[in-house]
C-alpha cells in the first residue's frame, strides 16, 4: 500500500487542527493598551504550547515515514489514532487556557498529549514490525527512550496538577523543548536512495 495518501491525509487533518486552534484565539473588544490583553495571556500561552506540541507532531511525523516503503491496514488504523488524539488538541488547550491553568483542565490537556505520544509511539513501532528491526527506521528508532521519556514527563504532570497545575504545565513546556531540539536520529541514517 502507498504511504503518499497517508501523509496527505495526515497534513491535512494537522493544517486543520491548527487553523482551529488559531480561531479559538477570540480577541477583546476593547483594547486600549496592554494591560487590557492581559486575561487572554492563560489563553494566547496554551495556544503556543499546543501549537509547538502539534508543530513537533506533524514534523516527526513526517521524518518517521520518511524511509518507509510501506504501510498496510494496521498502520492506517494506528495513524487515525494519532490524529484523533490530535484533533482534540483545540479542545483541551481552550479549556487550559479558559480556565487559567485551573488543576482538572490542565490534567486534560496532559491527558490528551500522553495519548498523543501513545498513539504516536504505537505507530512507531508498528512501521518497525512492518519495516524489520534491521531497517533504517528500526535502527534509527532503537528503543526509543526520548519517546519513553516523553511518556513518563506527562504522567508525572498528570500526578502533579491536582497540587501544582502550572509545575504541570512546565513539564509540558519541556517536553515540547526536548522535542523541539532537532532530533536527527532518522535524517542520519537515510540515504538518498533509501527513501521510500
Amino acid at each position: 500500500m502507498e504511504k503518499t495518501r497517508l501523509e496527505a491525509f495526515s497534513d491535512g487533518v494537522i493544517a486543520i487542527i491548527i487553523t482551529i486552534m488559531v480561531l479559538e484565539l477570540k480577541p477583546p473588544h476593547d483594547v486600549k493598551n496592554f494591560s487590557d490583553l492581559g486575561p487572554l495571556l492563560p489563553i494566547f500561552l496554551s495556544y503556543v504550547l499546543s501549537f509547538v506540541m502539534i508543530l513537533i507532531y506533524w514534523n516527526n511525523h513526517h521524518h518517521l515515514f520518511r524511509p518507509v516503503k510501506h504501510i498496510n491496514g494496521n498502520i492506517l488504523l494506528a495513524n487515525g489514532l494519532l490524529l484523533f488524539w490530535l484533533s482534540l488538541a483545540p479542545f483541551v488547550t481552550n479549556i487550559m487556557g479558559e480556565s487559567h491553568f485551573a488543576s482538572f483542565p490542565v490534567l486534560l490537556y496532559g491527558i490528551n498529549m500522553m495519548l498523543c505520544g501513545v498513539a504516536y509511539y504505537i505507530l512507531g513501532q508498528l512501521l518497525i514490525r512492518i519495516q524489520g528491526k534491521d531497517s533504517t527506521l528500526g535502527k534509527a528508532i532503537g528503543t526509543d527512550r526520548k519517546g519513553i521519556t516523553s511518556l513518563l514527563m506527562y504522567i508525572a504532570g498528570c500526578v502533579i496538577s491536582p497540587f501544582a497545575p502550572i509545575i504541570s504545565c512546565l513539564i509540558y513546556a519541556a517536553v515540547a523543548v526536548m522535542w523541539l531540539i532537532p532530533d536527527k536520529r532518522i535524517e542520519q541514517r537515510i540515504q538518498p536512495d533509501e527513501e521510500g
